[in-house]
Order: structure tokens, then sequence, then C-alpha cells
């Protein structure tokens, strides 16, 4: 997707950032604050004590080089610790400091999650640190916090008190707050069903070897076809964001088009904001001109090219499912009718095992007789006969996930009986597919 945010008015960059930390449950009417660096060494900021639910742009406020300010409020009480911030690190543009309640939980507990559970998580969150307690809006505080930016951090727990992170723009600075707040929120869930596996340096190392090298094309006149499941996977890329069951910069969803093109969403690109003329088609070893395709597309391409009848796939990362990805916690489907309808038996694949075998290892695993399965350290991946069927697995893999989890509270799980699960297979012909 071309970034068109530079073109943004700091004050639209920072209501939007702000609407999404909100929206998503990541800070409270009160809590938090977001700031943006302008070249002149002039800052812009929420403000301090104006509800963060329902911020206008005459709200933010734009702090001068001199110290002088303009808007109709106080700068956030916190604006202290992001001058600091900025002190130390000229190299940095945007702060968001937030409560999430995951990256709280350790806040509280006075210990750093470990991103190690995912690439993703680990290489966007940068170098994690943990700033002792201070007084808010403390010079102290801001001591404190601006000594771990200057030891090279970007994301840093705040003891009993959040999180703050910083990047090179807003939007980085969002993408590495999500994605850490995302880390926690699923070793939350994991040590609750088992022991999290932390990737070694050479595990991480993998993904970072995965390459697409393919030809372009210029496609010619879009189909009705095209056309229609490109809105269709813009509609549930933006619904999955908005339901949590992906994150801006991890996961890729792909729909066939006809026997030799399909689309896929674009490699580093915020999955929320894609617009229909962001996702790419492929063709064969081709695709689409002026555009980079997701590095899992031979993924997914290979796995179109085994099972004729599949025509959407996706890879996620609801919090859910993915603490089962990251334990050997037992995931059974065996729950209620509607999730072993939906889901199967659910495989789980070894971390790794595309980058060891090859790009048709992960085929060779999932078909619509298992169309779901948990990728060690990587998420899930789900089949569908269409866009919808495919989000549907999705919601049905994440809600089973949860329910078993907090089944856990309770007692032990009972899984259905093999009587039981003849009689579902028999009645919706689940040997038929």
């Amino acid at each position: 997707m071309t970034d068109q945010r530079h073109l943004l008015h700091p004050r639209d960059e920072i209501l939007q950032a702000m609407e999404r930390i909100y929206r998503y449950r990541m800070t409270t009417t009160s809590g938090g604050n977001v700031s943006v660096r302008q070249s002149d060494g002039s800052i812009w900021i929420t403000p301090a004590r104006v509800d963060k639910g329902s911020l206008t742009r005459s709200d933010v406020i734009h702090v001068l080089p001199d110290g002088s300010t303009d808007g109709p409020h106080r700068p956030s009480s916190e604006f202290p610790f992001h001058q600091a911030i900025y002190k130390a690190r000229p190299d940095l543009r945007a702060v968001v400091h937030a409560h999430p309640v995951a990256l709280v939980a350790f806040s509280i507990c006075g210990t750093i999650p470990s991103t190690r559970i995912f690439h993703q998580a680990f290489f966007m969150s940068g170098k994690v640190g943990f700033a002792p307690y201070a007084l808010p809006g403390s010079s102290a505080l801001g001591d404190s916090i601006a000594k771990q930016f200057a030891a090279g951090c970007e994301s840093v727990i705040m003891e009993n008190h959040g999180v703050v992170v910083a990047g090179k723009s807003l939007s980085h600075a969002f993408e590495r707050f999500e994605a850490f707040e995302f880390a926690a929120k699923t070793l939350l869930k994991a040590n609750r069903i088992g022991t999290p596996r932390y990737l070694s340096d050479d595990e991480l190392a993998l993904a970072n070897k995965r390459k697409i090298s393919m030809n372009s094309f210029v496609p010619g006149e879009p189909s009705d076809r095209e056309r229609e499941c490109r809105k269709q996977l813009i509609d549930f890329l933006r619904r999955g964001c908005r339901q949590r069951l992906l994150i801006s910069t991890e996961g890729s969803f792909s729909a066939r088009i006809d026997p030799e093109h399909f689309l896929i969403t674009p490699s580093q690109s915020d999955r929320e904001r894609l617009r229909i003329d962001d996702l790419v088609l492929v063709k064969g070893n081709a695709h689409e001109a002026g555009k980079v395709p997701s590095r899992a597309t031979r993924l997914h391409q290979a796995i179109y090219e085994k099972h004729a009848s599949v025509q959407s796939v996706v890879f996620a990362h609801p919090v859910n499912a993915t603490a089962f990805s990251v334990t050997e916690g037992n995931f059974d489907a065996r729950t209620i009718p509607e999730s072993y309808i939906f889901l199967r038996d659910v495989a789980r694949i070894a971390y790794g095992v595309q980058y060891e075998k090859g790009d048709t290892s992960i085929a060779d695993i999932v078909s619509l007789k298992s169309p779901a399965a948990l990728v060690e350290n990587d998420g899930v991946v789900v089949l569908g006969t269409s866009i919808l069927d495919a989000f549907d697995r999705l919601e049905v893999l994440e809600s089973t996930a949860e329910a078993i989890i907090n089944a856990g509270s309770i007692g032990k799980v009972t899984p259905m009986p093999n009587d039981v699960i003849d009689e579902l297979r028999i009645a919706f012909k689940m040997d038929s597919v």
C-alpha cells in the first residue's frame, strides 16, 4: 500500500492512532497519550484530561520549540517524558504511551514479556527495556524512561504504570505498540494452558530468510469475480483487525479468482488500512507489477495448487488460538457441534517446516477435510470454500480456543464422545468433502 499518511496533518495522524488504540481497548477514556515530533523541534501531543473516545482535531496541542503552546487545553501531563525520549533519541519521531491490560499486568509484576514467541513480535517490538517507577509527570520519570531509550530500547515497560513505545513515524510506533501488546496477551493466555515455547536465534533468523522472487506482469481488465473478491477481502480484513483476529503487521489473506489467478495481501502494509487496489494479483511465477505480495505467497499458492476446492486461505494470529500454537496445550475441537463441524481435527505444524521442507509442506497437511491447523510459534492457517467460509472458520477457531482456555478455570474439559462425533460426521456428510 502506498503510504499517504505522511501527507496527513499531525492532528489527523494523532486522531487516527488514538481512535484505534481506544477502539482496540488498549487505553481508557482518561489514559494514555500520543505525540509526533516535527523536524523543526515542535511537538504535537494529545491534551490533558480530555476524553480519548471523543477526541477532535482541535483538541490536539502544538508545543512550539520555545515551550509555548497552541490549542485550547494543556498538553498531556506526561509531556515531560515525551520530551525526554526525543532528546535521548533524535532518530525517533513519534511516541505512544498507554495502559493496555496485558502489558500493565507485566508492569505491576515488575517484569518484561519475552517477544521471542513470534518472529514478527520480536523484530517489530525492538529492544525491550524496563523503567523503574517515578511520579507520573515528573522529571524523574522522564529521566527513568529516557535512560532506557538512550540504551537502544524502542519499547519500555514502566513499573506500576504501563508502557511507552516510540518509532520513526506514528504509524510505526502504533504497529510496534500493537505487536508488543499482542505478544503480552498471548503469553498471558499461554501460561494458563502450558509452558510457552520461545524461539532461538537460529529459529528467529529462519523467517527473515524467506524472500519472494517472482516476475511481474501487467494485468488486463479485471473480471467481475476479481472485483468482488477484492471487495470481500478488504471487508473481511478490516473486520478481522477490528475483532482482533488479525493485527496490522502480521497475517495474510488470499482468494482464488480462477484456476490460474489469486489475490493476496501485500507485504509490509497495515492490514486494516488496505484498499482494494492494494491487493496483489498472482499468476504462476508472477505478481501484479508495482506491488510486493506477502512473503507467504508461495504457501498460499501451494495450497491452491494441491487442493482445487479451496477458494480462500488465511494465515492469522488470533490471541487465544495462537496461545495454543506457542505451547503444547491440548486443542480439541470436540467441544460443541459447531466447533467440530467447522474445524474437524485441528492439526499441528512444527515451526519452520515450510522453510526446511519447502512451500508444499503445509499444503500436504491441511485440506478441506482438515481445514485448520496451529502453526508452532506462528499462529494458525485456515482454509475455506469461499472468503466468508475461511473467515467463519477463523472466528470459530478463536472462539473455541477462548472457550477451552476459560473452561480451565472451571474444571476439566470434557470433549464430545466418539459416538457423538460419528453422528455429526454422518448427519453433516463430513466425509464427503
